[in-house]
């Protein structure tokens, strides 16, 4: 098995999953930055597929960044606080990834989920 990547925004003061947020991925390797992909969460405030696929997959550093200001300024009204969320991370083995976000208009949290 290969390894591959997954993500899931949840807006926990909706209690309902952030439809429309903006996220790239960038690999990270010796302080140079590549673009990996570019997605947008659906309805279910995921990805249609894994944003790192089995098929692009490779061992490395890893950096998130979900775009939430506009998301948060259409959703919680007002000048938000936060503009966008960057999450690094290392992928050590070939296997599936999830890092979801638990999103609020004033805070943040992330884990490696299953």
């Amino acid at each position: 098995m290969s390894g591959y990547l997954t993500t899931h925004v949840l807006d926990t003061a909706s209690g309902r999953p952030a439809a429309g947020l903006d996220i790239t991925l960038d690999l990270i390797e010796a302080g140079r930055r590549e673009r990996i992909a570019e997605v947008t969460t659906n309805e279910d405030g995921r990805t249609d597929a894994p944003i790192l696929p089995e098929a692009a997959f490779r061992l490395g550093e890893y950096e998130l960044v979900f775009a939430v200001r506009a998301y948060l300024a259409q959703n919680s009204g007002g000048s938000p606080f936060l503009s966008d969320i960057p999450i690094r991370f290392v992928m050590s083995e070939a296997a599936h990834y999830h890092v979801p976000l638990l999103l609020s208009p004033y805070g943040y949290t992330t884990y490696r989920g299953s």
